[in-house]
């Protein structure tokens, strides 16, 4: 179990000392804002795809549900430089789901599928265009069906942002407290439909439904960590700010990944990076050390 007395001393390093910081686990870039961040996304995944074009290669990511911010330059640079998709094979991270685990209506505005057909494969010229052939959705029919896939498939890049509780796709920290799971069972975890977290909910409807929580789906099917660290690279963005600012520094510091903080286990992964805004990189406790909390000085 983390300590407040560790999370308090993680939490109060100073955003300047973090890209320098002798404890960091994982490589770390700052950028200046969501913009910014988007470009620096658009450019690594393109970069990655001509790369894999010059090879005459396919190219096979693991790819996030947005945000837009993401594949509006990415869909530029991909049209301006005449950047091939037609070699890439994308394998979607996860989806949401109702009550009853079903998929959501088409134009339900949390239908991931929908949103990707628009934002992310929408604005690509069609002589550019990932094929259809080789575009994998999550349902909750086909799960066993894309793990098996995946577990035969060289994965060249992971794609992705993180949680509140540091989830990457939806593999989030369980807090039922009658199945306690462990962070190694955590990183073994494939596909699967899973109930998704009360803190998961309220921070992704006020993120999205100003807090409307009866309006956020309460389920949802996602690759599972084995699958997603699978990868050759990892990389993972957010310009989200606040929601995001403890599980990067856990992320970051933590002496061993944690069950509370999934995404602790990119500390594992041989090519990782973390890329964040300069408010996503900020906490509050940095700002105030005359804070003063029982049992967590030091």
């Amino acid at each position: 179990m983390l300590s407040k007395k560790e999370l308090y001393r993680w939490c109060c390093i100073k955003k300047e000392e973090l890209l320098s910081h002798p404890d960091r686990k994982v490589p770390l870039r700052i950028v200046k804002d969501a913009d910014e961040l988007g470009e620096v996304m658009a450019r690594d995944f393109a970069d990655e795809i001509k790369a894999a074009n010059a090879e005459n290669r396919a190219f096979k990511a693991i790819v996030p549900c947005g945000p837009k911010q993401w594949y509006e330059p990415f869909a530029r640079m991909v049209n301006e430089e005449r950047i091939s998709l037609k070699n890439m094979v994308v394998f979607h991270m996860d989806e949401n789901l109702d009550w009853e685990g079903k998929l959501l209506p088409k134009e339900d505005p949390s239908n991931f599928r929908t949103f990707m057909d628009r934002y992310f494969y929408g604005p690509i010229d069609p002589e550019l265009a990932v094929l259809p052939i080789n575009r994998y959705y999550l349902t909750p029919d086909n799960v066993k069906e894309i793990s098996a896939i995946i577990v035969e498939t060289e994965i060249d890049y992971t794609l992705g942002g993180w949680g509140q509780d540091g989830h990457v796709a939806y593999n989030q920290a369980k807090r039922n407290p009658y199945v306690p799971v462990t962070i190694e069972e955590i990183k073994e975890s494939t596909a699967r439909v899973q109930e998704n977290n009360f803190d998961t909910i309220l921070a992704l409807s006020q993120r999205e439904y100003g807090a409307a929580w009866q309006f956020q789906p309460p389920m949802s099917v996602t690759l599972g960590v084995k699958e997603c660290m699978k990868a050759k690279k990892i990389r993972v963005y957010s310009g989200t700010g606040a929601w995001k600012q403890t599980a990067l520094r856990a992320a970051l510091f933590a002496d061993e990944p944690l069950a509370e903080y999934p995404m602790t286990l990119l500390q594992q992964h041989p090519d990782a990076l973390i890329t964040a805004t300069e408010e996503t990189a900020d906490h509050p406790f940095s700002h105030h050390p005359e804070w003063e909390f029982k049992g967590v000085n030091v």
